[in-house]
C-alpha cells in the first residue's frame, strides 16, 4: 500500500490549505484513512480520520470547526480541507491507512503511512 500526501505549503494565519492523500495500487475506498501531524519536539497527533464504508469522521478538538476530511473514491483520494489556520497548526502532516471500516485518531491502528507534507503557518 503506497500513500502520498501532498498540498502542504506556507500560508498566512487565517488562510486555508487542502491536503490530498492519494493511493496507488489499491482501492482507497476499502480503507479507513487518518490524518496525523507532528511538530518539532512534539508527539504525533491525530488530527482527523474518515471511515471506509460509512465515511464516518472524527476530529481532534483542536481542529473541530476548521478542518474537514472527505473522500473522493472516483479519484482514489482523501482530502483534508484546513481553514482558519494558525501558527499552532504548523507541522508535518501524514496520512495513514488501515483496512477497516471505522477510523481512529490513534496512530497505532494504522498499517501504512505516506510521506509527510509540510504545513507552515506564518506571517
Amino acid at each position: 500500500v503506497q500513500l502520498q500526501a501532498s498540498g502542504g505549503g506556507l500560508v498566512q494565519p487565517g488562510g486555508s490549505l487542502r491536503l490530498s492523500c492519494a493511493a496507488s495500487e489499491f482501492t482507497l475506498a476499502l480503507y479507513a484513512i487518518g490524518w496525523f501531524r507532528q511538530a518539532p519536539g512534539k508527539e504525533r497527533e491525530g488530527v482527523s480520520c474518515i471511515g471506509s464504508t460509512d465515511a464516518s469522521t472524527e476530529y481532534a478538538d483542536s481542529v473541530k470547526g476548521r478542518f474537514t476530511v472527505s473522500r473522493d473514491n472516483a479519484k482514489n483520494t482523501v482530502y483534508l480541507q484546513m481553514n482558519s489556520l494558525n501558527p499552532e497548526d504548523t507541522a508535518v502532516y501524514y496520512c495513514a491507512a488501515v483496512r477497516n471500516s471505522r477510523c481512529s485518531l490513534g496512530w497505532g491502528l494504522y498499517d501504512d503511512w505516506g510521506q509527510g507534507t509540510q504545513v507552515t503557518v506564518s506571517s
